[in-house]
């Protein structure tokens, strides 16, 4: 293991992408998601994503060259093409122009169609939020849970960021995925040779088991049941059906390097608190914030990320060998 500052750590990563034959710009935008999803000790959508990402490149399942394209069909849509590239400079490109479209039309939307793998979402959303903006963002996934009820993947874990801005403190951001946990972590596992806790997944049969490769092949179990399957249909009408790309069920894998581009799709909304007719925003925001952490052993969601990304940031982290020399 190697200890290095999180820009230390993002100049490597991003140097291993540019060797691979991504652009630079495209490896940096990488490196930062990864970098900063490890530090915020989200490590399923972190450095362990390094191997699957540079394979998918070798096979050309990600084009490392891409070019993220942005058009405006109507005065409040941003709508951006990934490109079959990262996702991350979609994302990018989409954080970058939607916060001035925000302040001039209110509530703006940016649908991102042929992209892949988003990381940590709660990452994008909180840099609008930096900025003075509620934000959301839907994202669709490949295929990994069954309709409630059924046994064979039609959703993915299809995540549901958001973030709004709070006085004088860090943004609020809420990242979670709609199945039980994140797929992130049971891939982290299969490549440990770790067991998963019984209750994530259940395998091809449609029994619990806790080993990460009959979970992979088989399916996760929705958050809340019934209502996680439910929800995670919303996303895929919100972040596919309405966007333009594949459904879970179409895509091709995040974890390898099978298959044509999974050509998934992202939708992110703005929206500016001060359009909403009067400034009343930061302090019902603060109210609401003290009716939270004012009960013993409460705490405001992203609270336990922002300690582990300040402490990273002190510390740096540790990568093992064999992602710096993939």
């Amino acid at each position: 293991m190697t200890r290095l500052s999180l820009e230390e750590a993002e100049a490597r990563i991003a140097a291993l992408f540019a060797a691979a034959g991504t652009s630079a710009a495209n490896a940096a935008s990488v490196a930062w998601a990864l970098v900063m999803a490890e530090a915020d000790g989200l490590k399923g959508h972190g450095l362990t994503r390094v191997p699957t990402y540079l394979a998918m490149l070798k096979s050309g399942k990600i084009d490392g060259q891409a070019v993220p394209i942005a058009r405006r069909p109507k005065p409040g849509v941003l709508a951006i093409d990934a490109a079959h590239g990262f996702a991350y400079p979609a994302i990018d490109l989409a954080v970058s122009e939607l916060p001035e479209l925000a302040r001039a039309q209110g509530v703006v939307a940016a649908p991102i169609r042929r992209s892949n793998h988003c990381g940590a979402a709660g990452l994008h959303v909180e840099r609008l939020a930096e900025q003075g903006l509620v934000a959301l963002l839907f994202a669709n996934t490949p295929g990994a849970m069954a309709p409630w009820g059924g046994s064979k993947p039609v959703f993915g874990t299809n995540p549901i960021a958001f973030a709004a801005p709070l006085a004088g403190r860090e943004p609020v951001v809420i990242d979670m995925a709609l199945s039980k946990v994140a797929r992130g972590p049971i891939v982290a596992a299969r490549q440990k040779g770790e067991p998963i806790p019984e209750g994530w997944a259940l395998d091809t049969y449609g029994k619990p088991t806790t080993d990460p490769a009959a979970a992979i092949a088989g399916t996760m179990v929705p958050l809340g049941d019934a209502k996680g399957a439910t929800l995670a249909m919303m996303v895929e009408i919100l972040a596919a059906a309405l966007v333009g790309t594949h459904f879970a069920f179409q895509a091709s894998s995040f974890i390898d390097d099978k298959g044509g581009p999974p050509d998934t799709g992202q939708l992110i909304l703005a929206i500016d608190p001060a359009s909403m007719g009067g400034n009343w925003f930061a302090e019902r925001m603060k109210l609401l914030a003290h009716a939270i952490e004012d009960q013993p052993g409460t705490r405001l969601p992203g609270t336990r990320r922002l300690n582990l990304r300040a402490k990273a940031r002190a510390e740096g982290i540790l990568i093992p060998e064999e992602i710096l020399s993939a």
